[in-house]
């Protein structure tokens, strides 16, 4: 069993600020670094550092060049990596003295996948195999649509949450996996377990996994028509920059599912992973491997 990550790679320009800019405001930066990221980027290394099998296909632009080689040397298979012309992909991203983060995406070479480019690569994934998408690349519904036809099953982490999601049919998704404010968005409603049910009405075969920051994380795991429900606390750490940290929560839980652990087991290696990485600073560079979180246990 394997994964492909369709996903995005970005180039993350990081400033650290004592408040994030507001409106008309001219603000001087106390720091400035540019760091590898992008939610494709960073889940395919949570997947290969939590013990995946994992190939990345996406875009590699114009400046990114050293985004290839970091997906390398972490064990992530860049074969199905096209090089194309266009600016590559990135953000602008403020940290602010809590770790909290605002950001600023630009697609860029993220925004070229072609259609030959999508038949090409799943024609080497089949049934069994894993396909993880986030909301960062083009072309998504194509995906989504191929993947199911070969039997694959699908991981949506649907995030930025916006008007693109719309080419995507949620009832060939195996996992939707989003944050709070992402789950209000999709449904309109507020309350993690209202948006379970809003989202549970329409897709009854979804299964569904909110992170609510400090507060944990919920799933809702649809296994031959019953629901099994299961929370999970966030660890209390000192964070640095929480960059990346969502991103490393899925790769851990992902993984978990693909070696058929419990959800609880699954929802727990994942909180662990994330309290570790929120406690570096940046996004890919920040993910714990799986010794790491094994070994050490709750942070």
């Amino acid at each position: 069993m394997k994964v492909l990550n369709f996903g995005s790679l970005n180039l993350d320009y990081v400033y650290r600020v004592d408040h994030f800019v507001r409106a008309g405001e001219t603000l001087s930066a106390l720091e400035q670094t540019v760091k590898a990221g992008g939610k494709g980027l960073n889940q395919s290394i949570a997947l290969a550092r939590a013990g995946a099998t994992v190939y990345h296909a996406g875009c590699e632009g114009r400046g990114g060049e050293g985004l290839r080689a970091l997906l390398r040397d972490n064990g992530v298979g860049d074969q199905y990596l096209r090089r194309v012309e266009a600016l590559q992909g990135n953000a602008m991203i403020q940290v602010n003295p809590a770790g909290e983060n605002c950001i600023l995406l630009f697609g860029g070479s993220n925004q070229c996948i072609t259609e030959a480019q999508i038949r090409e690569t799943f024609a080497d994934f089949g049934a069994g195999d894993w396909l993880v998408l986030q909301n960062e690349v083009n072309g998504i519904g194509r995906m989504v649509e191929t993947a199911h036809a070969k039997g694959m099953r699908i991981a949506l982490n649907a995030s930025p949450c916006n008007g693109k999601l719309a080419e995507v049919d949620f009832g060939k998704l195996s996992w939707l996996l989003v944050n709070e404010i992402e789950a209000e968005q999709l449904s309109g409603c507020r309350e993690p377990e209202k948006a379970w049910e809003w989202i549970h009405e329409r897709y009854a075969q979804l299964s569904v996994l909110i992170t609510l920051g400090s507060a944990g994380s919920r799933a809702w795991r649809v296994l031959d028509g019953r629901v099994e429900k299961a929370c999970q606390k966030a660890y209390a750490v000192q964070a640095v920059d929480t960059t990346g940290a969502g991103d490393t929560y899925t790769g851990y839980f992902i993984c978990g599912m693909m070696e058929n652990r419990p959800l609880q087991e699954c929802m727990d290696r994942a909180a662990r992973a994330a309290a570790i990485a929120v406690t570096r600073p940046g996004a890919a560079e920040s993910i714990p491997a799986r010794e790491l979180v094994d070994r050490e246990g709750t942070p």
